[in-house]
């Protein structure tokens, strides 16, 4: 197994960078310190210390192209090491989730099914082998994706302030099926209340460079409806709360593509 030195004097495995790593990607940036109790439990689990894996968790953030573009350099001690892994699965996220969540499952003494299981009960039961193994690692990560949208949006619908995370949905700007680079990209979502996900889905309501909402006709179509003032005309016009941390801003290109594609005119 190969392993690395860092500066807590115990060798790093691969698998402990890929489950830095993969905390990393569900993780706020301003979040990243040994006070997080999600970073001190990984050190339990892990056997680490918390100054550890924070440390190593900004190392990953020098590696990280979208903090470089805000100014943002992390740390660069050990730097390398992290810039191989990064480099690494840069263009497969999926299946660094993937990996990650897996190793963490184990470290809980679980499987990653066992762990994930609410986002896996509808699996299709004849599904059978590699099918149904791409089948589960979709799951999981769009449930991983799901907690960072939450968590980056402080567990609110950005239109409603409804922080029953029951009815919280990470919603995709651009489809999950339609654009596999950025299925995990934290810009590429909105956390959004159970009605409004829908109505973003359907093009009934888009958002423009403003981040404010847009009504389509098919929906003002219903404003005589006893319900459309509480639910729509409400928030036509209005702004979305937006993330603290600029870096997870909801892409306006993005934004864009939905207004030309999915929103209906």
């Amino acid at each position: 197994m190969p392993v690395t030195e860092n500066r807590d004097g115990k060798p790093w495995t691969r698998e402990e960078f890929i489950l830095v790593l993969n905390q990393y990607m569900k993780m706020p940036f301003a979040k990243m310190s040994a006070s997080n109790p999600e970073v001190q439990n990984l050190a339990h689990l892990m056997g680490r210390s918390k100054n550890s894996i924070a440390f190593r968790l900004v190392n990953f953030a020098a590696c990280d192209p979208i903090l470089k573009a805000r100014g943002i350099k992390g740390m660069n001690g050990g730097g390398k090491k992290c810039q191989a892994f990064w480099d690494e699965f840069a263009n497969d996220k999926e299946r660094l989730l993937f990996e990650g969540e897996k190793l963490l499952a184990e470290l809980n003494g679980a499987s990653v099914e066992e762990v994930h299981k609410a986002s896996l009960v509808n699996i299709d039961s004849n599904l059978k082998g590699e099918t149904r193994q791409q089948e589960i690692k979709a799951r999981v990560n769009q449930d991983v994706f799901r907690g960072l949208i939450l968590s980056i949006y402080d567990n609110k619908c950005s239109l409603t302030g409804i922080k029953n995370t029951e009815l919280l949905i990470a919603s995709h700007i651009k489809p999950w099926a339609m654009d596999k680079e950025n299925r995990l990209n934290p810009q590429n979502g909105i956390c959004l209340s159970a009605l409004y996900d829908r109505a973003f889905d359907q093009g009934l309501i888009g958002f423009d460079s403003h981040y404010k909402v847009v009504l389509s006709s098919k929906i003002k179509q219903y404003h005589d409806e006893d319900y459309y003032d509480k639910y729509f005309g409400s928030i036509d016009g209005k702004a979305l709360t937006l993330p603290e941390d600029a870096s997870y801003m909801p892409d306006k290109t993005f934004l864009e593509w939905h207004m030309d594609e999915i929103f209906v005119r």
